[in-house]
This record gives structure tokens, sequence and C-alpha cells, in this order.
């Protein structure tokens, strides 16, 4: 057992992860107890190559700098071999049917990770793959982002009781995991976005249905944050609404972290972003270079508890 986090069960292996709603709350604390371990091993430099042989494929139609790092060190470092295939070498639902590349793809890999921006593709590259698929992000959610959130908070306080999360920003994919998450774990969500920039409603009532955690919708980033253990934001305007990033900027004015909002939580608050933040924009760089600011340790995590979702899924954990 690693310090801080409950022993680790045993469970069937999972098929593919799409959601975090694919999980069970033992699942999700399952996995936070195997990433530490691996995480542990690998600071260790242990001779640990459970990927021995096994080969990863990558399917970036969205490009990112965290989501391959992450994916293709992670899996080396265990062993692995990991393959970039970009916008350019896979025209995702264009050039080709989902159907036919996920069946062609599963017959050279062990397993697929891809990063969409329609999330109807994942769904289907899952539903025709032949081995298990990773959703490193769509535009409709983004699961291996907040589960390595959770999992830093979790690595910090040594349990989830009384937690409250304060995200500001953009209802977006980012929203729709925390949510995920929170009709599965139990703990305290305030999403404060501008009027029309809510989350979808959908998963909301899925959040609310669960009736595990109290979800607060708002359009006042100052109410939002008073109690919050964490205080969360993401750019404004994301991949693919760049366009949008002048008339956004005019919208969400009041909703940058500052100082002075992260000292309206009126308690010791962490401060979380998924990156790539655009400083001075949603975040002030006093906030973003303080003491209590964990974006580094939660852009880390991403590795660990991605390692622990394939090693899952490949029956190795």
């Amino acid at each position: 057992m690693v310090a801080g986090f409950p022993a680790r069960k045993e469970y069937a292996v999972m098929k593919n992860f799409l959601h975090i709603t694919d999980l069970t709350a033992d699942e999700i604390l399952s996995l936070f107890q195997l990433a530490a371990k691996t995480k542990a091993r690998l600071k260790n430099r242990d001779d640990y190559r459970p990927f021995q042989g096994l080969s990863l494929a990558m399917i970036f139609a969205k490009p990112s700098a965290r989501t391959r790092i992450s994916f293709e060190t992670g899996f080396y470092r265990l062993g692995g071999h990991a393959l970039y295939l970009g916008p350019n070498d896979i025209g995702i639902g264009k050039r080709e049917a989902v159907k036919d590349i996920a069946q062609v793809v599963s017959r050279f890999n062990d397993i697929i990770m891809a990063r969409l921006f329609d999330h109807q593709y994942v769904v289907e590259l899952a539903k025709h793959a032949t081995v298990p698929v990773v959703n490193g992000l769509t535009d409709y959610n983004h699961p291996c982002q907040i589960m390595a959130d959770m999992f830093t908070i979790y690595e910090r306080r040594g349990h989830l009781d009384d937690l409250k999360v304060a995200f500001l920003g953009d209802g977006n994919n980012v929203v729709h995991s925390w949510l995920r998450l929170a009709a599965r774990l139990p703990f305290g969500l305030a999403v404060a976005c501008p009027k029309d920039y809510q989350p979808d409603p959908e998963t909301v009532a899925l959040a609310q249905k669960a009736n595990l955690s109290e979800i607060i919708v708002t359009h006042d980033p100052t109410s939002a944050v008073v109690g919050a253990d964490v205080v969360y934001t993401d750019v404004w305007a994301s991949m693919g609404q760049k366009e949008e990033a002048g008339e956004r900027r005019a919208r969400f004015q009041g909703f940058q972290v500052t100082e002075q909002l992260m000292a309206g939580t009126g308690k010791e608050s962490w401060f979380m972003h998924c990156l790539p933040a655009e400083r001075g924009i949603e975040v002030t760089d006093e906030v973003m270079d303080a003491p209590y600011s964990i974006v580094f340790d939660q852009a880390e995590n991403r590795m660990h508890i991605q390692n622990a979702i394939m090693l899952t899924l490949l029956g190795k954990g």
C-alpha cells in the first residue's frame, strides 16, 4: 500500500476508457493507488517494463504537447513502443472511415490513444477496434486530465473529504469531465461561467442525478470560490475557437484568476490549470508562479495516471 491511498483492489480489465463514468468509485480509487505505485517505481528508476514488446498507436487529429509527451514517454518508460500518427497521417472521419481505421490500427498495435475533435469518433473508434481505446481528449470531454487532477489533489491532501473545487471560465470539455467525476466521487463543485458559456445541461443533470456531490453552476466567480480548496481555470478560447478569442476576452471579463480572487476562498487553496495557459488572460503570472500553484504537478501526473489506465486496460496492473 502507498501512503495516503487506500489498499488497491482487483477488478476485471476495462475494455476502453472513454468517460470517467465508465468507472465505479472503487475503480477510480484503485487507479489512483496504481498510479502512485507506478510513479514511485519510475522515480526510483526500478527495472519495471510491463509494456515490453507492446505497441501504442497515438492518433492525433488535435495536436497537443502534454498529451503526446505524457503518453509517449510513459509507454516508453514502461518498456513499450509508442507510434505517433498526426493529422497528416490519418484523416479520421474524412479521408477514411473511422471503423476502417479502428480495424486496421488494431491489427498492428496493442492499444490505441486518440485525441480528436469529434467525440462521436472516439466512441465509434472504440466500438470497432479490437484493442483497448483511451480517450486522450475530445471536444466533449477530457477524462485523463481530470483523473490526473484529482490524483494530484489526493496526493496533496491524502484524502478527498470535504473537498470543494471551483472552476472559472468556459463550460468546456474539462468541466464535463469534472461533472462526470462528481457523479462517481463525492465533492463540492462550483462552476462559474459567463452567460451562454455554461456546460452541457445533460452532463450537469447527470452529475446532479447521481446525488453524490453538491453541484453549483453560476455566473459569479467571486461567490464560486468561497470555501474552495482548489481554484481551477482553462484557456478562454480553446483550439478551434481562436477566431472567437477577442469576443471571449470581452465576455469573460471578471473571470481572470488573480491573487485577489485566490484570497477570496478564505482559506489556503491551490491553483490548478490544465495547460497551456495564456498568462495575463485567464490567469495572472503571480498566480501561475505562486507557491500554491500546482499546475506542473498535475501536468506530470498525466503520465502516471495514464500509465495506470493503460496498465489496467492491458491487464498488466
